[in-house]
């Protein structure tokens, strides 16, 4: 596998690494949503960053790891990314009036619960990539069936997976300046460690 996460730019090659614009746009987006769960913030700023940064920018990193190789990367971003925007055209056409779009918590339980599912691959897949990305899709997959709960019934949890999944964001955002500060600085400033596997 083409490791495009984490090795850092050669003077060779004259493209950037789509890693830390698809991990600065997860985080970034992740972290509003868990703020507006909060009660901290309206869905403005959720349904702005989820189409656009999220959504638009993520998939377009995706695109970026396909070509460099990187099949892990090219189905993470470009799978959150898609997830945003679905996320984001569902939660704004419940404003629409229109019954059948309508916010109904539990078919928002089973929208959850698929990525849920969707989730549990790629968390697996994150053993063979570093430490760093094993906590990141630990965090994930722990904030998506916490969500999944609380829209089936268990609201108590809502602070617990939005609390989750900001330390999610902030890893995502770790990784990003692991890679920036490496290429930088041509040193391992922020180590992500070894992966479990491989």
């Amino acid at each position: 596998m083409s490791d495009s996460f984490f090795e850092p730019a050669k003077p060779s090659n004259p493209f950037g690494n789509p890693a830390v614009v698809g991990l600065g746009a997860f985080g970034l987006t992740t972290m509003m949503l868990q703020f507006h769960n909060l009660g901290w913030i309206g869905l403005g700023p959720v349904l702005s960053l989820g189409f656009i940064f999220g959504g638009a920018v993520q998939m377009m990193a995706g695109f970026q790891e396909q070509k460099m190789g990187n099949n892990f990367g090219y189905a993470a971003f470009c799978s959150y990314g898609a997830f945003w925007i679905s996320l984001c055209a569902y939660l704004l056409g419940s404003t629409s009036g229109i019954k059948m779009l309508a916010l109904n918590e539990n078919d928002l339980g089973w929208l959850l619960f698929g990525w849920s599912l969707f989730t549990v691959g790629l968390w697996f897949a994150s053993l063979w990539v570093s430490k760093a990305m094993f906590l990141t899709f630990s965090t994930l997959m722990i904030g998506f069936v916490s969500l999944v709960l609380v829209n089936w019934g268990h609201p108590e949890l809502k602070s617990f997976a939005a609390w989750d999944l900001i330390v999610c964001a902030l890893l995502a955002w770790y990784m990003m300046s692991h890679i920036i500060l490496r290429s930088l600085s041509g040193s391992d400033i922020l180590p992500v460690g070894k992966p479990f596997m491989g």
